[in-house]
């Protein structure tokens, strides 16, 4: 009886937050708490995991309606520049993870960033950090129309990978959205720690 084996992955599939980036959005809600009076906790409170958080990054107000709406609840009072400044200035590099995404190009394996994010982020992201240029490709939940763990926005990058199952291997810091991905085939990586995960992509064998 002949053995059917998995595909190896050939390419590599990362969330953003907590995974290639720190974020804290504690710094957001000092910053506008300094702009309008407010209790920063309060603040953070509107957009850290929120309601309104989430109907920006599923796509469903645009830069602008979320401006307005985070000033009309917080008293926020200046321009929408300086607000995106505040608002995208929240993120710090994860250096281990960032070089092993760079020995993963340099050895010219396909790379994707697959977000729950925002246009304010992502603006801001490539400005400040270099690295976010060389992916293969970009699938942000606000474009999709849809956030992880739906599985509508993994069938987008299934489609943009042109790669599916096993040929995946996923790394993201929410059990929930790795077990979607695992659910699909995708090989995964619960990210928790740098070292686990690059000894994990290690021992798929493309380090």
């Amino acid at each position: 009886m002949s053995t059917v084996t998995s595909p190896t992955p050939t390419a590599v599939v990362f969330d953003l937050g907590k995974v290639l980036l720190e974020f804290d959005y504690g710094i957001v809600a000092r910053r506008l708490a300094a702009h309008s009076g407010r209790d920063a906790e309060q603040i953070r409170g509107l957009l850290d995991q929120s309601p309104l958080l989430f109907r920006f990054e599923s796509g469903q107000m645009s830069n602008d309606e979320f401006f307005r709406e985070v000033s009309a609840l917080t008293g926020y009072t200046g321009a929408l520049d300086e607000f995106a400044n505040i608002f995208g200035d929240i993120f710090t590099a994860i250096h281990p993870m960032i070089d092993l995404h760079g020995q993963l190009r340099a050895r010219g394996v396909p790379t994707f960033i697959f977000s729950n994010t925002n246009d304010l982020a992502v603006r801001h992201i490539r400005a400040n950090f270099p690295f976010f240029a060389q992916f293969t490709d970009y699938i942000y939940s606000h474009e999709a129309g849809a956030m992880k763990p739906d599985p509508r926005i993994y069938e987008i990058v299934e489609r943009r990978t042109g790669r599916k199952g096993a040929e995946l291997l996923y790394l993201d810091d929410r059990k929930e959205n790795v077990d979607a991905g695992h659910a699909r085939g995708w090989r995964v990586v619960h990210h928790q720690t740098p070292e686990q995960t690059i000894a994990a992509v290690r021992a798929v064998g493309f380090l």
